[in-house]
């Protein structure tokens, strides 16, 4: 997993409350249990002017150019802003990984539906809780500035705005290091090899029966 540290981006508005799940990434295109290749279809409701199917060569399909994705102000956002409830309803793990994929490095919203929380964390994603006057704040902000970029500083917990004003975050301490150290579940047990090497060759003399039954 990328490690995250401090990101300076372009910042995306999605600008409207309760954001579900099958509009981040619709149920047609969960085929593959691989976490890339989604980015194209993410918001494909809402990106799109057709109905899109699964393994849909996306480029040639009509682009609805309200939608802020499709501005050239927002090409290349790494940071998403949005609105209270975010990620709310299935549990589709596939969300952070359409997320991930498109480029979102970090998502800032007043609240977020609590599996998807926990599954952008261990994904990488940073999702990131201000009060609804500050995201007010910096919808405003953003959309009186093209490019407006923000920066999230994750080691001092700060959301960091270019005329300097600082705004801090709250994030649980074992969610931060694992995120500091680009650490998914697969990376903590690995954390642990050697222990796990060692009690694998203590059972090997303690049990010898046990590991000869695996061979046959």
């Amino acid at each position: 997993m990328k490690p995250f540290t401090q990101v300076t981006g372009v910042v995306a508005p999605m600008d409207r409350a309760n954001v579900d799940t099958d509009m981040i990434i619709p149920k047609q295109f969960l085929k593959s249990i691989k976490r890339t290749g989604f980015g194209k279809n993410l918001f494909d409701e809402l990106r799109y002017l057709d109905v899109g199917q699964p393994d849909q060569d996306c480029s040639g399909r009509p682009l609805n150019e309200d939608f802020p994705l499709n501005q050239a102000r927002y090409q290349g956002a790494e940071i998403l802003l949005t609105r209270k409830n975010f990620g709310c309803g299935s549990s589709r793990e596939h969300a952070p990984w359409a997320l991930d994929d498109y480029g979102f490095r970090c998502i800032i919203a007043p609240s977020f539906a609590d599996i998807f929380y926990n599954n952008c964390f261990k994904n990488g994603l940073l999702p990131l809780v201000l009060s609804e006057e500050i995201v007010e704040q910096l919808f405003q902000q953003m959309y009186q500035t093209e490019g407006y970029q923000l920066t999230v500083d994750l080691q001092n917990q700060q959301v960091i705005t270019p005329e300097g004003q600082a705004f801090d975050f709250e994030i649980d301490e074992f969610r931060k290091h694992c995120l500091l150290n680009g650490l998914d579940d697969i990376g903590l047990t690995l954390e642990q090899a050697d222990a796990i090497k060692a009690y694998e060759a203590k059972r090997r003399e303690t049990a010898p029966w046990l590991f000869d039954a695996v061979k046959n």
